[in-house]
């Protein structure tokens, strides 16, 4: 099995359950097989970029955000869980919204600095 096809199924199906979707409510909303996609997130079965692009259009996300988050080995698990979360809130959200937490999230970074603390 290949390590990179086991991390994008991985992947896949972390962002569809934060979504709140089933293997099989995202197997229609991409046009797929239930079985298939169940092959996918297991790393068992092959994909093609078509497929990856029916699954991210399922997902309402950009083709990116599967490879956003893979692993680091320096990467701390507490800073990919917590990247991974943001990812699957904002992935839902309109630009405004997104606009509006990137500036409450300057402003929480800016109280968190040693020198305000």
């Amino acid at each position: 099995m290949s390590d990179l096809r086991v991390l994008i199924g991985k992947r896949i199906r972390t962002i569809r359950k934060e979504q709140g979707l089933t293997q099989h409510a995202l197997a229609e909303l991409a046009n797929l097989d239930d079985a298939y996609l169940g092959g996918i997130e297991r790393g068992e079965r092959n994909f093609t970029i078509d497929t990856i692009e029916k699954i991210v259009i399922g997902l309402k996300i950009a083709p990116s955000e599967l490879f956003s988050t893979m692993p680091d080995s320096n990467a701390s698990h507490v800073r990919t869980d917590a990247i991974n979360q943001i990812i699957g809130i904002t992935s839902l959200l309109k630009d405004e919204q997104i606009q509006a937490l990137i500036r409450i999230n300057k402003e929480i970074a800016i109280a968190l600095e040693p020198n305000n603390i």
